[in-house]
């Protein structure tokens, strides 16, 4: 190297070095050509690594060294590489390069939908990120590229594919795109939902509502098409169509690491609610219900986090639906362990049950409120009906539910009219009875349910245009139990199902069947019961809504999807496609052991059960309210004073094991559905043994 070379390369400004040490290069290896600017101002006799070429270099036997690679967390991908996946092979130009050598001044250009986007900085790396920056802002306001996507006027493109592990994370999400839509105008849905496109502004705008409250308002068709509107969010949107409207605080609730923040907007002489993690989120969330209620305007979502709608009669709308369930359920735990802060308020997971009597979900009421997450150990398995099995969250819940439906039937019968008129029941034209018109109830848990509907992978995408290649898709749909003593599920076995009462006392370990697979038998046989049938229709959950964890495909999969096939099933029995859907503010994840005890309230109960889940029982031994003895206590009451109207008619059963066995076509149904399971290949329904149900109220 010469003297005037070693000169020129001292004198190099340190950005220049930067530019050097980006691409990996000491100043004494290599050298680069002085390079022409457009507007005539040459380098002078300085030399600069190109950009383009042998990594930035002109000499041809450059050899970079190699660098180490040292493990570490992923980072967010910069403006540069965002638009780059959003518009691949844009094309950035120098435009020009000023200030002195030791600090220059380089003008970047891209070309975005026609627009011209200049960017400034030291380096020519900075300049083109900081236009980069500019031709993403123009045309977006969300967090990530993602989102971007959607903001552009792209939708996903995804099959519903419920053996896919598919997910919904930013930067993961960018195979299977459709062609965008022509950029020159931003685009709304026209609100007849025929895909027609109107340029912004030109709002589908329907007839002033009048006086019509939330509960007279009759839904829009759901749509497949989503709004975008050039990166506005919905507080801007609505404020466009109806300016001026004012939000207003309505609570704020839950515990300290998941708060959740009520806002309302009156809207043509409706009320919408909106919750979330901050005031901001909730005003958004509001506008977005009035838009969706309104305007049939959705905000384009992924289509994993979308709500899937039940089939038949809607009254509600998903989204506002699912928040005003947990936000009740929340709330209502939080009244009865004195907001959160007592030693029972400890929780893994939380269920309850909410009925709503009509479309208005302001008139919604609690039923019951759940904890828990163990099963019995063996040893203490009750054979007089004494001890809970199960006292994961989700199934007390139901039990709690089941307990409800018998006080509402001693109501029914209740020569107070008073009392009587409260029942939620009313007679059927032949025998029996059946919920009042519009009675509808909806099940939460804050997250999904144990076995089929929680084995994916939340933070990881599938392959979208390759089909689903993950190695565990051939157990997808797989019946699952819980095992004693331990959390999470284990696929069951494919042939001795059986379990014996002298095996499981000796020392083998007691399975029971997951949660996803006992609300998949719900959907078919009802959430009542086999002793319930005696008296009522089969009843069905209206919805099944997650806290967190919700992933559509996953979920309807485990809840339905997965035995679809099903056939001949006994009249009034069907396969139950409920409304599916998460809430907008997520529950965050609980690290940490779960506590041992489980707790239960109904509506009416003046506090809390605590119960042991190892014991199934509470701490000082007594049975708990909603053992199977305590329910068959009120079951054979009911039977002697309705004996006359039964849909069942048999003579006064012996034990519980026969009461439940005479209800012929409720088995049938449910020996179906086990069919069902098996003919798709996915294993068969463990049993327990059949001895803890050979128990008399006399034993």
């Amino acid at each position: 190297m010469d003297v005037d070379e070693e000169e020129n390369m001292s004198s190099c400004s340190t950005d220049v070095k930067e530019n050097r040490n980006l691409d990996n290069v000491s100043s004494k290896e290599g050298t680069g050509m002085p390079e022409q600017l457009p507007n005539g101002g040459g380098g002078g006799g300085r030399k600069r690594p190109l950009e383009e070429g042998n990594n930035g270099h002109a000499h041809p036997k450059f050899r970079p060294k190699k660098r180490k690679k040292t493990p570490g967390p992923v980072l967010p991908k910069n403006a540069l590489m965002q638009l780059n996946e959003i518009k691949p092979g844009l094309q950035y130009k120098l435009l020009s390069q000023t200030g002195p050598v030791h600090a220059p001044v380089f003008v970047m250009t891209v070309e975005v939908n026609g627009q011209l986007f200049e960017g400034s900085g030291p380096t020519k790396k900075k300049a083109k990120l900081n236009a980069a920056e500019k031709a993403l802002r123009s045309f977006v306001q969300f967090p990530n590229a993602s989102e971007a996507h959607l903001a552009m006027g792209r939708t996903l493109t995804v099959n519903t594919d419920f053996t896919s592990d598919q997910a919904d994370f930013p930067d993961m999400l960018f195979n299977g795109f459709e062609t965008p839509a022509p950029p020159e105008d931003p685009f709304y849905l026209g609100s007849n939902g025929n895909g027609s496109l109107n340029p912004l502004g030109e709002y589908p705008v329907p007839p002033a509502a009048g006086t019509n409250s939330l509960a007279q308002a009759p839904l829009p068709p759901p749509s497949t098409f989503s709004s975008s509107s050039s990166g506005k969010n919905p507080v801007m949107i609505l404020n466009e169509l109806r300016p001026g409207l004012k939000y207003e605080f309505v609570s704020e609730s839950g515990e300290s690491h998941a708060k959740n923040f009520v806002m309302s907007v009156t809207v043509d002489s409706q009320t919408f609610e909106g919750s979330g993690r901050n005031k901001k989120l909730a005003k958004a969330r509001a506008a977005q219900a009035a838009l969706s209620a309104l305007f049939n305007m959705q905000l384009d979502q992924t289509p994993s986090r979308q709500p899937i709608p039940r089939e038949g009669l809607q009254l509600h709308l998903p989204q506002v639906l699912a928040d005003a369930v947990s936000r009740l359920v929340v709330d209502k735990f939080s009244e009865l362990t004195d907001n959160f802060t007592s030693p029972h308020a400890r929780r893994k997971v939380l269920a309850g049950v909410v009925m709503t009597t009509g479309t208005d979900v302001k008139e919604a009421q609690v039923i019951c409120v759940s904890t828990g997450t163990k099963c019995i150990n063996g040893e203490y398995m009750s054979d007089r009906g004494l001890a809970l099995n199960d006292c994961h969250a989700e199934i007390i819940a139901r039990r709690s539910l089941i307990r409800y439906l018998y006080m509402q039937l001693e109501f029914f019968l209740n020569n107070n009219k008073e009392e009587h008129q409260k029942s939620i029941f009313t007679r059927c034209e032949k025998h029996g009875y059946r919920l009042k018109d519009n009675v509808q109830f909806h099940l939460y848990i804050s997250t999904s349910p144990c076995g089929d509907a929680r084995i994916f992978s939340p933070h990881e995408a599938g392959v979208e245009d390759q089909g689903d290649r993950h190695p565990n898709r051939k157990a997808r749909g797989q019946l699952r139990t819980k095992i004693e003593s331990g959390e999470g599920t284990i696929p069951v076995r494919s042939s001795n199902t059986i379990q014996t009462w002298d095996g499981v006392l000796q020392g083998e370990r007691l399975l029971t069947m997951s949660c996803s697979d006992k609300i998949a038998r719900w959907n078919v046989v009802g959430i009542q019961g086999s002793l319930m049938s005696y008296f009522t229709e089969p009843i069905y959950f209206s919805s099944i809504i997650l806290g967190s964890l919700y992933h559509a495909d996953h979920l309807s999969r485990a809840m339905y999807q997965r035995i679809a096939d099903i056939e001949d099933l006994p009249q009034q029995f069907t396969l139950n496609r409920p409304l599916l859907s998460g809430i907008s503010n997520a529950e965050a994840r609980q690290p940490g052991k779960a506590p041992n005890f489980s707790v239960n309230w109904t509506v009416g109960d003046q506090g809390l059960e605590v119960i042991n889940a190892t014991t199934g029982k509470d701490d000082m031994g007594r049975p708990s309210r909603l053992c199977k003895h305590a329910l068959y206590s009120r079951w054979v009451r009911l039977h002697s004073k309705l004996s006359s109207t039964l849909r069942i008619k048999v003579s006064k059963p012996s034990s519980y094991h026969e009461a439940k066995q005479a209800a012929v076509e409720y088995h049938t149904a449910k020996q179906t559905l086990i069919k069902a399971f098996q003919k798709a290949g996915l294993g068969a329904w463990v049993k327990k043994p059949i001895e803890q149900d050979q128990f008399s109220l006399n034993s």
